[in-house]
């Protein structure tokens, strides 16, 4: 930045404070922070122990990671899935503006939050392409962009990993996940996805990227055409879960 425009972002910034994206509140930003401090304290990440299947958080005194009840009886067709942290409070609120008030500012922090608090996870595999939970035609001009897909595209640059954003593709408009049955549930997204070219994802180690993990039935149907598309492996990650 020169001389020039460093005195003017300070009289703007002296004028007109910076605000945090998810609390509204004016704060000192540093390198274009769009998230406050205190928002990024009060965020809850999950950590072990926790299912080494579906990435559940445990509420006991167990110590290592286990498969879940529900993994150990249910069939999985993702390798793992992990979460950055829980589903409310702050991550919620954030995830919720970046998602419907098109807030597309609020992918970096929040990509970087990820990268920060999972390092391991990064480092355990190397993946061949990232692909996002794709949505309808409908919904995405109804809303103005995949929220997954700007989480995608920027774990993509951070890591060098070819995103792939067009073999797998949603054909079918499904109703939210929230509020329905566990069978209601898999029904929704029954048949839901399907890929286009077969030969890109043959044999790939893939990550899958979305922004929140509810019952893991939308990213386990994603994974299960990838798998039968003859994908070696597919991971899940997203920002949150829903406990």
């Amino acid at each position: 930045m020169t001389t020039m425009r460093f005195i003017f972002k300070t009289i703007i910034d002296f004028i007109f404070p910076p605000t945090c994206s998810v609390c509204g509140e004016p704060f000192n930003a540093e390198k274009e922070a769009v998230i406050c401090p205190h928002c990024i304290s009060q965020v809850r990440y999950i950590e072990s122990p926790m299912c080494s299947k579906c990435g559940k958080p445990f509420y006991t005194e167990v110590v290592k990671d286990h498969y879940c009840g529900e993994c150990l009886t249910k069939k999985r067709y993702f390798n793992r899935a992990r979460a950055m942290g829980y589903y409310d409070g702050v991550l919620r609120n954030a995830i919720r503006i970046f998602k419907y008030k098109l807030k597309n500012n609020l992918a970096f922090p929040l990509i970087r939050l990820m990268v920060d608090r999972m390092q391991s996870f990064f480092e355990e595999t190397s993946y061949n392409l990232i692909i996002p939970v794709p949505l309808h035609s409908k919904r995405l001009r109804e809303r103005g962009f995949n929220q997954a897909l700007s989480l995608a595209r920027l774990l993509s640059k951070q890591y060098e990993i070819p995103l792939d954003r067009y073999s797998l593709t949603r054909r079918r408009m499904t109703e939210p996940q929230v509020g329905l049955s566990e069978r209601n549930r898999v029904k929704n997204v029954s048949g839901a996805f399907s890929i286009l070219e077969k030969n890109k994802v043959v044999d790939k180690d893939i990550l899958l990227v979305d922004d929140v993990y509810t019952s893991g039935n939308t990213v386990d149907e994603c994974s299960k055409v990838l798998i039968k598309a003859g994908a070696h492996k597919v991971d899940v990650l997203t920002l949150a879960r829903v406990s």
